[in-house]
């Protein structure tokens, strides 16, 4: 079924680790969604993209990363308007960058102690990038 006829938006997004820590990125004030706050890295899946080609495509757009998506989602998120796939990622080409200043303003490795008192996207952040980091 297509995100118009559901009003639900399918998202994918990814927790790269490294170094006991998670990628998240700071989404631009100028942003129509969650604006001025810490996410994961990922975005809409497009009509005829699988979810994982999707994070994909989302990571190179954002991070320039190819990343490998390995198997099933970690975890799903779902909001009244969403509902996102979210993947552990920890292998990928490259050396995240932001590749997207129109879409975030800064990117960050933190861990669950050092999201306490950021504005998140999602309050679910921090016990999933815990959870996370901890698989």
């Amino acid at each position: 079924m297509s995100e118009s006829a559901t009003n639900t938006h399918r998202v994918v997004a990814g927790v790269l680790r490294r170094g006991g820590r998670a990628l998240l990125v700071h989404r631009s004030a100028r942003r129509a969604w969650y604006p001025d706050s810490w996410d994961l890295p990922g975005g809409h899946v497009r009509d005829g993209e699988t979810p994982a080609r999707g994070l994909e495509r989302e990571l190179d757009e954002e991070l320039g990363v190819a990343a490998v998506i390995d198997g099933e989602p970690f975890a799903y998120l779902k909001g009244s308007d969403f509902r996102a796939d979210i993947w552990l990622i920890d292998r990928w080409q490259g050396e995240p960058c932001n590749r997207n200043p129109s879409e975030h303003d800064a990117l960050a490795w933190l861990n669950e102690q050092e999201m306490a008192g950021l504005a998140l996207a999602d309050p679910r952040l921090v016990p999933l990038v815990g959870a996370a980091l901890n698989a």
